[in-house]
């Protein structure tokens, strides 16, 4: 019948020849289903590689016991060859609000909408058996695995029979390796039972596949694990296992057991959690966490605090120019140390250049290291770090030395320092060793900014000037977000000593809200405010940033004369540094005497303010801000003591 002589039926005739067609191609697929597909599948649903690695370490333990499945990307296999599936396992992590991964949306999608489409019916996949393991974070509330509960629903929907209820892996717990092998011992399980009950028919003929030497790659994308060769896997498993991406939503399967145990890098213990015993809490550095970071080049300090040698540090070494700290506040970068007590965060910012290998979590729920042997050990291994400068061309030999006595810590490395509950404590350590203190908070936890005690100078993230822009841009845990961040900026203009407002731009985000910004700037009234182009740090799971969202040095500037006209005389633009692509806005009421600026600090004098215990204001330790690092400058904020270094940058063929 043509669709001209259907258009000319009657509506109740033509309504039901669709219902007759529709039951008899119902009855068609199964009175005769097409053949099955010879190998069971294993899906793996995953960003960065995570879920693809737990997958194999199934696909190579089936394998071992006679098994053997077909490894598949998502992205590679063809959704209407799901009906002749027997057999299928999938490990999927969920990704940005609790969508599946890129490689498998298209095959959630196929799924989602046969599930919905009543002509397809209930019974599409009445001849498959699955089970389903999630990888994500309990942070997120609802959307914690939300992607594999998706994928059990629809499967079971289509008439497939779920071997196992599914089972979630939890990366904030720290065990999910566990519970993936526990999971995956069950499902071993089921298979031995049916082949011994005379029903795994499909094994069987798996096992005949397998002597024929028929276990070789199948088709595009996917991959047979019943060959005996490793190489035609380890590029691609390389690319994998290398990676310093790690999203938390995907982490699990690139570490140890938890079983291996954890101590101070200095030697001493910290209390070791095995297999979840113990003082009852968990260990924030879990042995995945520690293997990404570690491959990023931290040194991870007990079982929740990091350090890392800045590239600053390592280009003042050399008498190549210090960070634009040096440049605003005098700091010397040779003798700076870049740590954190909390490796832990609330947001996941689309910039963050740790790439998210760091744990998330909303309040401290973990073991707790004394904050003395942080900062024993943060400091040991910074100098073992500085140490290994020695030799490197260019390294000058008094600088080395001064380098050995860090004078200033820039507690901004990663994660969330203020969540760690005995701050306070770890900020005397350092300021009895006479190390000054910059501290950096996200915004979202107010008290914590409320209770700090006087630090040298005290960060807060302002990624954004509105709620929606903040969403985006932050990605924060906490439901009450733009609240948390609203209060920390009312708790920041609490503090009497040095308070920054950081400003990160990024093209296409957050650029163009000049007005909000000024706005924001009256609620806080910080005595400064830095404006930094965003860094591009290369394509990440995580991130979608490109080269365009990164502002130019003079997008940075114009924005940056643009908010201290906003804010009526009460800031001007003071210092920048061209390097870092980086503006400093200061109050002019503060730092600006007798036509001059006086941004940097005199940290001796802070030093004698704290010992004191008197009350003290961020006026009582300013110093004269020498003019190399003054706005305008020929220099550009460019240290004229230091030599400028310009690395010869090669394009296209190589010569």
């Amino acid at each position: 019948m043509t669709d001209a002589s259907l258009s000319s039926l009657p509506p109740r005739l033509a309504s039901a020849f669709f219902l007759f067609k529709s039951l008899r191609l119902r009855r068609l697929r199964i009175s005769a289903p097409s053949p099955a597909n010879p190998n069971p599948k294993i899906f793996f649903a995953s960003h960065t590689g995570t879920s693809e690695t737990l997958a194999r370490r199934l696909s190579h333990r089936l394998r071992s016991l006679g098994l053997p499945f077909d490894l598949v990307d998502p992205k590679h296999y063809e959704p209407e060859d799901l009906p002749k599936e027997t057999l299928v396992l999938i490990v999927a992590s969920t990704w940005e609000e609790g969508r599946p991964p890129p490689n498998a949306e298209f095959l959630a999608r196929w799924l989602a909408e046969s599930a919905e489409d009543f002509r397809v019916g209930s019974l599409l996949l009445s001849r498959c058996r699955f089970a389903v393991f999630g990888v994500g974070s309990g942070a997120y509330g609802e959307a914690f695995n939300a992607a594999a509960r998706d994928f059990s629903q629809w499967m079971r929907s289509l008439g497939a029979t779920e071997m196992l209820p599914v089972s979630e892996g939890d990366v904030d717990g720290g065990d999910v390796d566990e519970v993936f092998d526990a999971w995956s011992e069950k499902v071993i399980g089921l298979l031995k039972e049916k082949e011994e009950e005379g029903n795994g028919k499909v094994i069987g003929l798996l096992k005949e596949k397998e002597e024929e030497g028929n276990g070789e790659l199948l088709g595009s994308g996917v991959e047979s694990d019943a060959s005996d060769g490793m190489e035609e896997e380890s590029e691609e498993e390389a690319d994998v296992e290398d990676s310093n991406e790690v999203d938390m939503e995907d982490i699990a399967g690139k570490a140890p057991s938890r079983k291996s145990s954890v101590t101070l890098v200095n030697g001493k213990s910290s209390g070791t959690l095995v297999n979840g015993k113990g003082d009852g809490l968990r260990e924030m550095v879990t042995p995945i966490i520690r293997t990404s970071l570690e491959k990023q080049g931290y040194k991870i300090i007990g079982s929740h605090s990091g350090v890392k040698l800045c590239r600053w540090t390592k280009s003042q070494l050399r008498g190549r120019g210090g960070c634009y700290k040096h440049a605003f506040y005098g700091i010397e970068s040779h003798r700076c140390m870049e740590a954190t007590p909390s490796l832990a965060c609330a947001n996941k910012c689309v910039f963050c250049w740790r790439h998210h290998a760091n744990p998330v979590g909303k309040s401290w729920r973990w073991k707790m290291d004394d904050p003395l042997e942080i900062v024993d050990a943060a400091i040991d291994q910074h100098t073992k770090m500085i140490k290994q400068m020695k030799g490197v061309p260019g390294v000058k030999q008094e600088r080395l030395d001064e380098g050995l006595s860090p004078r200033h810590c820039a507690l901004s490395l990663v994660g969330e320092p203020i969540m760690y509950p005995e701050i306070n404590t770890l900020i005397d350590e350092l300021h009895q060793r006479r190390i000054s203190t910059f501290l950096v908070t996200n915004a979202q936890f107010p008290d914590r900014i409320k209770m700090l005690k006087p630090i040298t100078q005290l960060y807060v993230s302002v990624d954004a000037s509105t709620k929606e822009s903040l969403k985006a841009i932050d990605r924060p845990l906490f439901g009450d977000f733009w609240e948390r961040f609203l209060d920390s900026l009312k708790a920041l203009h609490d503090k009497e000593q040095r308070t920054v407002y950081r400003l990160t731009l990024v093209k296409g985000w957050n650029a163009e809200e000049i007005d909000a910004y000024a706005n924001l700037l009256t609620m806080g009234k910080p005595d400064l405010v830095e404006i930094k182009g965003v860094t591009y740090c290369g394509s990440s799971a995580t991130s979608k940033l490109t080269m365009e969202n990164v502002p130019w040095h003079s997008d940075v500037k114009a924005f940056s004369e643009a908010l201290a006209v906003k804010s009526n005389g009460i800031y001007e633009v003071a210092c920048e540094h061209v390097h870092s692509c980086c503006v400093l806005l200061a109050k002019v009421d503060k730092f600006k005497v007798d036509g001059k600026w006086y941004t940097w600090i005199d940290y001796e004098r802070f030093q004698e303010l704290v010992a004191s215990g008197t009350p003290f204001r961020t006026e009582d330790y300013t110093a004269l801000t020498p003019s190399w690092a003054v706005y305008g400058a020929e220099e550009g904020g460019f240290d004229p003591g230091q030599s400028r270094y310009k690395k010869e940058r090669r394009h296209g063929a190589r010569s």
